[in-house]
């Protein structure tokens, strides 16, 4: 059997945790920064969506030992009673339908931060390739870490959002600038605040549906340029890694769920940049409209919550989200996403 991931040590040459102030419940997942670190250009792959296999009952993933409770009417259900470790392939084809419908997940009481990194990937892979991330820390020989950490020494997040907002609230969806971006997206954590740290979350599909009928069809057929380009200078102007050269793409601004068929907004304020074919005047209106009316919709949002245990997974095709930096630096906050990538996004 694989060692408890917590009694792996990782790099103790690179890992000022181990010695500072964080006392880290899992140091082998310390981020781990190498600028020599280099990835090819992602090549596109054929995707076949999991959830198109899953039998809609659930029978493997919802047994008489799981409870539910929705969060929202429209977004959010909380899991008890089963091991997303102990899932079969079935069960797994099950969790991507499930994600896919009610868009965000949060299991409890889970085991899976101490059931080691190979069997983490080996999960995650069954739901698509998963994604390297061009600069952000990962864990040591495992690119496929996006680690997730602020300490009193370490709060990258605040200087690349920028330390004049006031707010830190950033809503997006994950490295939408991929020509695939992902699917079901999976995000355990490590150590947490006692209070606070937790996620927003809101819905793409009922952010669409919100607009008028009129609006919907100005927008059905438009394609915005999602752009890579400012995490990558963010990230060299601050000594870190840019292990691919950065890409812009366009993907369609509302499309549509392959095994679900719904609809949804595809834009967000991390990555989105403009409209194609519109003047900047024209692309900037449109935006900050839609980026606005995603930040409001309060009553199509949820805020998900931690505890040990807890493993949030999400369709990040139909979702939008945003750390809540409302806890003191003084805090540690650890965590880790896997993130798998799915279909070239299909326009609604």
């Amino acid at each position: 059997m694989a060692p408890s991931v917590a009694e792996l040590k990782g790099d103790e040459a690179t890992n000022p945790a181990l010695t500072g102030k964080a006392k880290l419940s899992h140091p082998f997942y310390y981020p781990y920064f190498d600028v020599k670190e280099q990835f090819p250009p992602t090549q596109l792959f054929e995707h076949n969506d999991p959830g198109a296999r899953a039998d809609p009952a659930k029978t493997h993933l919802l047994t008489a030992n799981t409870t539910t409770r929705d969060i929202s009417p429209y977004i959010g259900t909380e899991i008890t009673g089963v091991q997303i470790s102990q899932l079969s392939k079935e069960g797994l084809d099950e969790l991507a339908l499930f994600a896919a419908e009610r868009k965000v997940l949060l299991f409890r009481d889970q085991d899976f931060k101490d059931i080691g990194p190979e069997r983490q990937i080996e999960i995650a892979k069954h739901f698509g390739p998963i994604q390297r991330h061009p600069t952000s820390g990962n864990v040591k020989g495992y690119p496929e870490f996006h680690v997730v950490y602020r300490d009193p020494e370490h709060d990258v997040f605040r200087d690349y959002r920028g330390r004049d907002r006031a707010s830190g609230v950033n809503w997006h969806s994950d490295i939408s600038y991929e020509k695939q971006p992902p699917s079901t997206t999976f995000f355990f954590i490590l150590d947490q605040p006692g209070v606070g740290g937790d996620t927003l979350f809101l819905s793409q599909v009922e952010a669409y549906k919100r607009l008028s009928p009129e609006f919907q069809k100005r927008l059905e057929g438009l394609r915005a340029v999602h752009s890579a380009v400012q995490q990558a200078e963010f990230s060299e102007r601050r000594g870190g890694p840019v292990r691919r050269e950065p890409v812009e793409t366009e993907h369609p601004l509302v499309r549509k769920h392959p095994v679900t068929g719904e609809k949804a907004l595809y834009v967000n304020e991390g990555f989105t940049r403009r409209i194609v074919g519109f003047k900047k005047e024209e692309s900037d209106l449109i935006l900050n409209f839609l980026f606005n009316h995603i930040a409001k919709g309060a009553d199509f949002q949820i805020r998900a919550t931690y505890a040990p245990g807890t493993v949030v997974v999400w369709d990040n095709r139909v979702t939008a989200h945003s750390a809540t930096v409302d806890f003191d630096n003084t805090i540690l906050r650890h965590a880790v996403r896997l993130t798998p990538q799915a279909e070239v996004p299909i326009p609604a």
